[in-house]
């Protein structure tokens, strides 16, 4: 393997932002320094002057859609997209086709990332209302954790049986990660709106229908269980400012029993937008209120909200087109999360320490992930550059997703991934992949 010297890169890591150099050999970071010299002939030297050397985003919830709807998506296109957009390792969930609800189907997942994947890998375990004896028997240290779907899904996903959701919480002891909506509020809200509007109900209307009260009294109720039981409770995409109060600050990430996350398009986007954008910015939870935005902020800031991740869960436009009850919730956003972040860091919304912390270092804490998420002598290189002052227009064309679109699109961002490595391969440079990449297994310090 070839080894690189960045040279005179402002290194973001722990807190502290240092102008130096960092030499990678192998797989590994070998040095981190104010200067390092070239050690070998074979060394390729990079000049990141200006630029921001980062580690690689570890992203804790995707949904890339293999197996079974590859039409939308595959691990290899979002990999490469995600690798694209600085993103070098992803946690992905279970709702594919068929639904990782056994041991067995989790692994034909591993098998397919270890022959496509562009990026590091891991898969959350689907739980069901019935199918504890296969939670009981997931290897820990091999896989990132458990998905409880406590809103709408697919399938048998939906896990509303109140004793089986008990018997999980207390038999489980890996990370419990849930997708709170209240099924009953929903199904309410819907049935009036198709009263009044039919099947296209317009898209303004989706966050009042997936609304803040269905999102607190599901998150409210998980987080009542994870204290009665003591389970390990993480809360995916947060997306109203009333449900940061049910969050603490008051531990370090390594302590906390109960965490939490946001996503990039509950950071970015709000109700405002839907008149625009319509389908695009579909999500559940639904995009809601500035204020909810604003509020979502200054969780994260305050370090109520732990994570930044992207829920990155693609449709075709063709699908996305269609009226309100028959479009799909969910887009793409690997390819855009970073440079998005970076934008609020130029705006002066969020510092850029704070975006290594919630992007990298704290999903490495609290899924313990091994040897990962830092820039540290030893580690996984795992690295980005960032360039903070190169403008860039985001097209259908230059647009990496298998489905051919970004709700970002017409966007100019200021800043630019120009680099990524992942285990040490410079995977992606300057708009091109110079070298073809395999990411690795994540394996998990349990």
């Amino acid at each position: 393997m070839k080894s690189y010297l960045i040279k005179n890169a402002k290194i973001v890591n722990e807190g502290k932002i240092l102008e130096g150099d960092c030499l990678i050999e192998k797989d590994r970071i070998a040095e981190v320094g104010p200067t390092i010299s070239v050690k070998s002939s074979d060394t390729e030297v990079i000049d990141a002057d200006g630029c921001y050397l980062i580690p690689g985003m570890i992203d804790d919830q995707v949904h890339f859609r293999e197996p079974g709807l590859t039409h939308k998506a595959t691990i290899a296109t979002e990999s490469k997209a995600a690798v694209a957009g600085g993103i070098t390792s992803f946690i992905e969930m279970p709702n594919t086709v068929p639904q990782a609800t056994t041991v067995e189907l989790l692994e034909d997942k591993f098998n397919i990332a270890s022959e496509t994947s562009w990026a590091n890998y891991s898969f959350m375990f689907g739980g069901t209302n019935d199918n504890l004896e296969e939670i009981l028997k997931v290897d820990t240290k091999q896989v990132a954790g458990l998905k409880l779907f406590l809103g709408s899904s697919t399938g048998n996903m939906l896990v509303d049986d109140p004793e089986v959701l008990e018997k999980i919480f207390k038999s489980t002891n890996m990370v419990i990660s849930a997708h709170c909506e209240d099924e009953a509020t929903i199904k309410t809200n819907l049935q009036k709106h198709i009263d009044q509007y039919g099947d296209d109900i317009p898209m303004e209307c989706h966050p009042i229908i997936r609304s803040e009260e269905a999102c607190y009294i599901s998150s409210s109720r998980a987080i009542e269980l994870a204290k009665k039981t003591g389970a390990r409770l993480h809360v995916f995409h947060l997306s109203t400012e009333k449900e940061t109060h049910l969050f603490s600050n008051k531990l370090p990430l390594s302590e906390k029993k109960i965490t939490s996350e946001v996503c990039i398009h509950h950071l970015w986007f709000s109700d405002e937008e839907y008149a625009t954008k319509g389908s695009k910015i579909k999500w559940n939870p639904a995009v809601k209120t500035a204020k909810d935005r604003k509020g979502l902020l200054k969780a994260l800031l305050d370090d109520r909200i732990d994570v930044i991740a992207t829920d990155h869960a693609p449709h075709t436009l063709e699908e996305k087109e269609n009226v309100y009850t028959k479009a799909p919730s969910g887009g793409p956003l690997v390819q855009h999360a970073l440079v998005a972040l970076f934008e609020m860091y130029l705006q002066g919304k969020i510092p850029v320490e704070t975006i290594v912390q919630k992007t990298a270092h704290n999903p490495a804490i609290l899924f313990q992930v091994k040897d990962r998420g830092y820039i540290r002598r030893g580690y996984k290189a795992d690295l980005v550059l960032i360039d903070p002052n190169a403008p860039w227009n985001v097209t259908r064309e230059n647009t990496l997703y298998k489905c051919k679109w970004s709700p970002f699109e017409g966007m100019v961002f200021k800043s630019r991934v120009t680099h990524t490595w992942v285990n040490g391969v410079l995977a992606y440079a300057n708009h091109k992949f110079p070298n073809e990449c395999r990411g690795e297994r994540l394996t998990f310090n349990r």
